[in-house]
């Protein structure tokens, strides 16, 4: 079997996307250098990049998709190295082997070698672009370009498989009877958790490509794909995780569809299009906002499948971790998704809130997508990923595409201030840009989470850093007093976790009647999924056999 695997790793197709390049002689190769006007501001021609006083990176750049790529990089070279080694270090931290590690690199290499093949010549011409400021010490992975690309299908890889728990997004939409003017509003977090560093630079891309529409997007260092993002026509995509098998082989990151749908597409109906055309590797909900329909609606796709889902009789859209269509009413999967896991849970908290504001604003919707608590307003602990602010999003961002306006979250979580932005304003403005003034609009930012200033908040942070120690004591059988354990407890006393965690410390010690006395905590709680419950009382059964 073994010779069977490394005759695939070591396969003509695997060295045919090793050494694929895209050709770039039809584009402009030349650029200006960069220019340093500050520590958190850079000037290339009439492109830009400025961190605002939030802790934004603010990113505008132009031209051809080689341009774009290469001003990209050239403008974040330092964001994007950082993020490199962020997101490998993610992957050394979870898998610490270093022979695994190289089996691993080898395995990627062979699931992605048929990627090329599903992505788009301009893209692939733009993640070369900036594959060339890519860090040099990473070469050991994989050659530049290669990596980058690869890199753009993390987010598919993360959510397939599921039980790293790396992603878990909700979204949901109002207009017409259900906003405060009529006007369309879409809100969303974006669940993807690769780390508290990854999330730290977040970067404000206002793109402006020679070809399809202007559009802005949140994305990091390196990536070219969207996850959320408003063009210039008023249409909006985000993407939610749907239940997916793990892929045999890489297609085309989800990542790169909506990309393509921000660029080229201004109609609910010209984004179904798009995305009908391109064959993805995971199931995923491509939630879509348009000014020009004057409502959203989901494109649903899959390797197998694809469906589209828009409401009847109402005005308002809801959005979690399972699929709505009627193409999947069927499928085992997304039925076992809604049966186990939290989304179904998230999707009930969205439409509880909802009924609570039946007239939706851009506040209102913070405020909705920043909420902690469970069903009924029941305190379900902070950090249960049943709560719409699971406190590990990488974003939350709130759209109104009639006017063109965005907000986007600042650190930490969602808890920072949502930054404005008119997307009208800031590419009217950009050419003028000086390098000293951020091109957000300050008058319609809406303020930071006043759980920020409170003892809870700082409980939690608490909770955080003594979770992975305890965490790490489990893994390592190391020692924790039972006075920190009890510490540990009180600072989020509400999470079924905290009461899991130290029932699997004193039964992993032997300590037996304390861990059935955790055991029992924890499953008086609001745990979080079906699984997580099952172990939980397999934990109690072992107990009470080993102590009646």
């Amino acid at each position: 079997m073994s010779l069977l695997v490394m005759a695939l790793l070591c396969s003509c197709g695997v060295s045919k996307s090793l050494r694929d390049i895209p050709d770039t002689s039809d584009y402009g190769s030349q650029i200006e250098p960069r220019t340093k006007v500050s520590d958190s501001s850079y000037i290339l021609g009439n492109n830009f990049l400025i961190q605002n006083k939030e802790g934004l990176w603010e990113l505008y750049v132009n031209g051809d998709p080689y341009e774009l790529g290469l001003k990209t990089g050239s403008l974040t070279r330092e964001l994007f190295q950082r993020q490199e080694h962020i997101f490998v270090d993610k992957i050394d931290d979870l898998v610490p082997s270093k022979a695994k590690q190289k089996l691993l690199r080898k395995f990627l290499a062979w699931f992605n070698r048929k990627m090329y093949l599903n992505i788009d010549e301009q893209y692939k011409a733009e993640i070369y672009g900036i594959s060339r400021y890519a860090s040099a010490d990473l070469d050991f992975i994989a050659a530049p370009y290669p990596r980058v690309l690869y890199f753009h299908g993390a987010h598919d890889i993360g959510h397939a498989l599921q039980d790293l728990a790396l992603v878990g997004c909700s979204s949901f939409a109002a207009w017409g009877d259900h906003s405060e003017n009529g006007k369309l509003i879409i809100a969303r977090n974006f669940d993807f958790y690769a780390g508290d560093e990854f999330a730290k630079h977040k970067i404000i891309a206002f793109v402006a490509p020679d070809k399809g529409h202007k559009f802005m997007s949140v994305t990091w260092g390196g990536m070219i794909g969207v996850v959320s993002g408003m063009n210039d026509q008023g249409l909006t995509v985000t993407i939610n995780a749907g239940k997916s098998k793990f892929p045999l082989v890489a297609k085309t990151p989800i990542s790169l569809v909506t990309r393509e749908i921000l660029q080229y597409a201004s109609t609910i109906d010209e984004a179904v299009a798009i995305a009908k055309k391109r064959e993805v590797f995971v199931s995923e909900s491509i939630f879509v906002g348009s000014a020009k329909d004057k409502k959203a609606a989901l494109i649903e796709v899959s390797p197998e499948n694809f469906g589209v889902y828009e409401v009847e009789n109402t005005n308002q859209l809801i959005c979690s971790n399972h699929f709505q269509s009627a193409a999947y009413a069927d499928d085992t999967r997304n039925q076992k998704q809604i049966m186990e896991s939290h989304s179904k849970y998230r999707f009930d908290r969205m439409a509880e809130l909802l009924d609570e504001n039946p007239k939706i604003t851009p506040k209102i919707a913070v405020n909705i997508l920043r909420d902690k608590k469970g069903l009924d307003e029941k305190p379900i602990g902070y950090g249960n990923e049943k709560a719409l602010n699971q406190l590990l999003a990488h974003h939350g961002i709130v759209f109104q595409p009639e006017d063109l306006l965005v907000w986007v979250s600042s650190n930490p979580y969602q808890l920072g201030e949502f930054v404005a932005y008119d997307l009208k304003e800031v590419f009217q403005k950009a050419n003028r840009f000086t390098g000293a003034e951020t091109i957000s609009n300050t008058e319609l930012s809406i303020a930071e989470d006043p759980f920020l200033k409170t003892i809870s908040y700082q409980n939690y942070e608490q909770y955080r850093a003594l979770r992975e120690k305890i965490m790490t004591a489990i893994a390592q059988e190391g020692h924790i007093e039972q006075q920190l354990l009890s510490e540990f407890v009180a600072l989020n006393p509400d999470f079924w976790e905290s009461h899991y965690l130290v029932g699997r410390y004193n039964y992993m010690k032997g300590y037996d009647t304390l861990a059935y006395r955790a055991f029992l905590e924890a499953e008086k709680k609001e745990i979080t999924t079906v699984p997580d419950r099952d172990r939980v009382e397999s934990y109690l059964k072992k107990l009470r056999r080993r102590l009646w």
